[in-house]
């Protein structure tokens, strides 16, 4: 029996006693996670070491030798994500609505646990500790399969884990690490219908293709994140600098990181040298189509397909827009869906680009940086879904669960 049939199975079984938990026999075991992973941080990040210098070897960029680097604070911070997860509403058994029908069934919706639930991710190790905590809290075994960047990392802290789920006499196999990093174990798990129930892929553009391309599993389709911010006529210039800025500098390589800017034309002769200095001054490529070199030759001129794509790194596209008209009808063409930002002090302005803008998360004068699930007070987050189905956006618990129905009679035939 392969490795793969092997801890489905083992996740199948832990998913039954899972969904049946309380909500304080859940939260026992994700305080045990927190606390077990603070106790054993320095086994964590000596395994990391491994993964970063193996990426070091390959010439791995830096932008994403970030995303796979784990240190103290960092370990902290996934602790604190499971005790965050803790302090949330449980949202299995929820009775979300209920109504009486003319011959007296009362009918009812009621939260319940997916099952198990498969997550295929790449180098960032964080996501195995975000994962197995949501996953465990909506009361669902876990089945991770990390990418081979973060493969000593990923072993180490699911280790971890069951570790810490032993020690509360909790299930172990409800958090399974498929440590076969190839290819075709990936593919063989996205045709695992017997015991995946719902598959969440997270990651680059590539990974996301492979998984909706291939999967015969549900999937739930996490997005990548070509988020813009458009400079309204109307705006504050050093409220416009600071959200770009932050959005742009502050973790390039994350999916809510901006990678466009559109500038109305109006105030694009103050604007642009403004801006265009402050972008460089930390350290960001301008790149753009004409309109943008017309403010500044030393802009780089852009690919059509750019307008299309995350960068994840120091650099940014600039167009020179109209009207906002025009920015809406560019973000609504290039963007991923995932998030989008309006600087202006119009409300008619705003109230336009919260309507029309067909994204997960738009934002009037903030940062896209915001799109995040602990941002939104979900705890840690599975993903940020930039599909339209019943989960958008930052995915916390209650889109990790599912609904039945639940009726009640007294004696009703048809």
């Amino acid at each position: 029996m392969n490795e793969l049939i092997l801890k489905g199975q083992k996740a199948k079984e832990a998913s039954n006693i899972l969904g049946n938990l309380s909500t304080d026999e859940k939260n026992k075991g994700l305080l045990a996670m927190a606390d077990y992973l603070v106790k054993y941080e320095d086994f964590i990040i000596e395994a990391n070491k491994i993964d970063l210098q193996e990426a070091v070897n390959i010439g791995t960029a830096k932008t994403m030798l970030d995303r796979l680097a784990l240190d103290k604070d960092r370990v902290q911070g996934m602790a604190n994500g499971l005790r965050q997860v803790a302090s949330l509403p449980d949202p299995v058994g929820e009775v979300v609505s209920m109504w009486t029908r003319p011959n007296g069934l009362q009918i009812g919706q009621k939260r319940v646990a997916m099952g198990v639930i498969g997550i295929i991710y790449e180098a960032r190790p964080n996501v195995t500790s975000d994962a197995a905590g949501l996953c465990f809290k909506a009361g669902s075994a876990v089945i991770l399969r990390g990418g081979k960047e973060a493969i000593y990392s990923n072993k180490a802290i699911v280790k971890v884990l069951i570790e810490a789920l032993k020690s509360v006499n909790l299930p172990e196999n409800s958090i399974q690490l498929i440590e076969d990093t190839s290819r075709e174990v990936a593919t063989e798990m996205m045709r695992l219908n017997e015991y995946i129930d719902v598959l969440i892929p997270r990651g680059g553009a590539g990974l996301i293709k492979a998984v909706v391309n291939n999967a015969t599993v549900p999937v739930i389709e996490t997005g990548t994140g070509n988020c813009h911010i458009y400079i309204d006529e109307d705006c504050d210039f050093e409220m416009a600098k600071n959200i770009i800025i932050n959005a742009k500098t502050s973790r390039p390589s994350v999916c809510n990181a901006a990678e466009k800017l559109l500038v109305n034309e109006k105030i694009a002769e103050a604007f642009m040298p403004f801006i265009l200095k402050e972008l460089r001054g930390n350290g960001v490529e301008v790149r753009g189509d004409e309109s943008a070199i017309a403010y500044d030759k030393d802009v780089v001129l852009a690919s059509e397909e750019e307008w299309y794509n995350e960068y994840l790194d120091y650099k940014i596209g600039i167009k020179v827009v109209k009207d906002i008209d025009e920015a809406i009808m560019h973000i609504n063409n290039y963007s991923s869906g995932h998030s989008e930002a309006i600087v202006t002090k119009s409300y008619e302005s705003s109230q336009k680009f919260l309507q029309r803008v067909n994204s997960a998360a738009v934002y009037v004068n903030a940062s896209t940086r915001f799109t995040d699930g602990e941002e939104f007070g979900f705890g840690a987050e599975i993903g940020i879904s930039t599909q339209k189905l019943h989960a958008r956006g930052p995915m916390g618990l209650k889109e990790l669960t599912t609904i039945k129905y639940i009726i009640y009679g007294n004696g009703q035939t048809r």
